[in-house]
């Protein structure tokens, strides 16, 4: 009995722990999120970056969760780096059912309308030389992620409002940087998943 209550005890405490992390990693704001994502380490004075949304990408069914556009934050090359490019490709884990993929598609996990206008680039996308001494030139940018399946997904669920289409997003993303010259670049690119 002791045995089972301890568990019990520890299961709620666990639970708590649990709704509590996932309730803070969809509230917190941009500043919090360039420290967490820096792994604890404030960042002085950090580039923000715009968000630009794609809204040719909508026509072609490739959209958010909640049927949204999609979008990225893209910071221009200069220098040496001009015609070289660095995606990062956002993570953020799954919905694991109906019912998370619906609560999702209220966050900025499933919808561009909850994104950061802005959001700061640190670390690899950093453009200072001291943070970023391999990538600092180039062209970097951040592919927002709100698909619910890491850009694999290609469905739709009727019932529940809810579009897969994280192939789509990604093929929308990559026609769009192409458009604003990622087609001239003469060096290969360096593709990142962060913490799919």
């Amino acid at each position: 009995m002791k045995l089972l209550l301890a568990f019990g005890l520890l299961g709620l405490v666990l639970g708590r722990r649990w709704v509590q992390c996932f309730e803070f990693e969809e509230y917190r704001n941009g500043t919090e999120l360039a420290f967490l994502e820096e792994g604890g380490v404030s960042v002085p004075n950090p580039l923000l970056v715009v968000l630009t949304l794609i809204p040719s990408a909508v026509a072609k069914g490739a959209v958010c969760l909640d049927g949204t556009a999609p979008g990225y934050h893209l910071h221009r090359g200069f220098g040496s780096g001009e015609n070289s490019w660095l995606i990062q490709l956002e993570g953020g884990g799954w919905c694991n059912d109906i019912k998370t993929c619906i609560y999702r598609k209220k966050t900025r996990r499933g919808s561009s309308n909850y994104m950061e206008k802005q959001i700061p680039f640190t670390g690899l996308l950093s453009n200072k030389p001291d943070e970023n001494p391999d990538f600092f030139s180039w062209n970097r940018v951040k592919v927002r992620y709100c698909d619910g399946a890491s850009f694999s997904g290609e469905g739709y669920n009727e019932g529940a409002g809810l579009f897969f289409r994280g192939q789509r997003i990604w093929l929308a993303a990559m026609e769009d940087l192409m458009s604003q010259g990622m087609n001239n670049a003469d060096e290969p690119f360096f593709l990142e998943f962060a913490g799919v």
